[in-house]
């Protein structure tokens, strides 16, 4: 794991580390990096430590059971795992909750309790919460939060954490491409703010290494 000293001051002139273009069928299907990934390290190892950490998002959206949740409530001083995503997504989204999924799975029974896997929708309109709570579970781990709400209102607190997110465009074909960035951003439990972000390319295995730190609020 390495510093990046310019990496806040890159987020703020990019808006995101990286934009991944997802299509959900048609022949415009598949993901493409729109954005230099500005975060990934050159020795490749999983994520960058930022030496200005962000705040949490304050972000109240609705939960796959219908209630209000409260991001920065719900989730004070206990490690998160944040990521903005949709359900329609081919590739990135399910494959980053898989990996978390399957890297949770190998902590001990009480951090697997204290983490929390939070999925942001970046397509509110058709990931309802009905709908997250449908497809979550498959795609990740039936303990991961999902979120759905106003647009704009997760857009602002996506740009909050440096991660640029497009509202989603129906394409000639029939197909809907969601412009999203593929980070995964964790929060200390210490001081709630997000202080190590993770690339689209991350392993199940590079995760479970760091998860036991990032649980306790070490830098990895």
């Amino acid at each position: 794991m390495r510093k990046k000293t310019a990496l806040v001051a890159a987020l703020a002139a990019a808006t995101a580390l990286t934009l991944s273009a997802c299509s959900d069928g048609g022949s415009g299907s598949g993901s493409k990096n729109s954005v230099a990934e500005v975060s990934a390290p050159k020795d490749k190892k999983p994520g960058t430590v930022l030496d200005q950490p962000f705040e949490k998002p304050d972000l109240v959206l609705t939960d796959t059971k219908g209630k209000p949740f409260d991001l920065r409530e719900r989730t004070k001083g206990k490690p998160t795992l944040l990521f903005f995503g949709y359900t329609s997504c081919p590739d990135v989204c399910p494959m980053t909750m898989s990996n978390l999924a399957i890297a949770e799975e190998k902590l001990p029974a009480a951090d697997r309790e204290k983490l929390q896997v939070v999925f942001v929708t970046t397509d509110p309109e058709r990931d309802t919460p009905a709908a997250i709570g449908k497809w979550l579970p498959s795609a990740g781990d039936s303990s991961f939060i999902g979120l759905s709400g106003d647009f704009k209102t997760i857009q602002a607190a996506a740009r909050s954490v440096g991660i640029g997110i497009d509202a989603p465009k129906k394409e000639k074909d029939g197909s809907v491409t969601s412009m999203h960035g593929a980070q995964v951003m964790a929060f200390s439990p210490k001081t709630d703010r997000g202080y190590v972000v993770y690339g689209e390319d991350t392993t199940p295995e590079a995760y479970a290494k760091d998860l036991p730190k990032l649980v306790r609020g070490e830098a990895p």
